[in-house]
């Protein structure tokens, strides 16, 4: 499969396939290159800094591996990526992945929904069973945002997702293990925008992109509940 270099900002990540132990599976690769840093909660390269490029890669149910990031580390190494990345995994169909756009900015969802449930659950809730789940955003946009506002971001798209799942006729916040990345320009002397809460300019552009892509992959998990 050829590769295709992708730029911020109408950037929605390039689909990729693999074998491992007699699975086909898929992942997403956003190569992002120079100047770029993400801020996010995933299991390798989290947090706030320089990014190269972030992976979302696919998992069989059942998940047996009890090494997460140096799995994502082997699958980027067979991308030929190189540098500091942001890896995310999930047992949802990455092909299915859906997208929204918004004045610039660019939402990638890949959504898992059969282990759902509400962020504020009682301590002694039951553990359900393992059903292929989580819901992963990757958001990329073209301006710089402060460390304020990278962190206000992922807070927005987080809302973003809340609202289309409602939308979308699902009674829940998401499921245990969603992830949030959100991928801009370095900042120059000026900082970058102060903020990307839902009624700043960027921050709109944001939840709109997010709500659009959330709502489009969380109608199916609607349609089969």
């Amino acid at each position: 499969m050829s590769s295709v270099r992708l730029r911020l900002p109408a950037q929605r990540g390039e689909l990729r396939d693999r074998h491992e132990d007699g699975h086909h599976l898929h992942h997403l690769v956003w190569r992002l290159g120079p100047g770029v840093r993400v801020c996010s909660s995933a299991v390798l390269g989290g947090g706030i800094g320089p990014r190269a490029w972030i992976l979302n890669a696919q998992v069989p149910g059942g998940y047996p591996r009890l090494d997460p990031d140096r799995h994502l580390a082997e699958i980027a190494v067979a991308e030929g990526l190189t540098g500091p990345g942001a890896g995310l995994l999930t047992a949802a169909d990455v092909a299915a992945y859906t997208t929204g756009h918004d004045g610039g900015v660019t939402a990638t969802v890949t959504a898992g929904l059969g282990v759902r449930g509400w962020a504020a659950a009682p301590e002694d809730a039951e553990a359900s069973p393992f059903r292929p789940g989580t819901v992963n955003i990757v958001v990329t946009l073209p301006v710089a945002l402060s460390d304020a506002a990278l962190v206000n971001a992922v807070a927005t798209a987080t809302e973003a997702k809340v609202q289309a799942l409602l939308d979308a006729g699902l009674d829940c916040s998401g499921t245990p293990t969603d992830a949030v990345c959100v991928a801009a320009p370095e900042p120059g002397p000026d900082g970058g925008e102060p903020f990307a809460g839902p009624r700043s300019p960027w921050g709109a552009r944001i939840a709109r992109a997010v709500h659009t892509a959330v709502l489009a992959g969380a109608r199916p998990a609607r349609d089969l509940s």
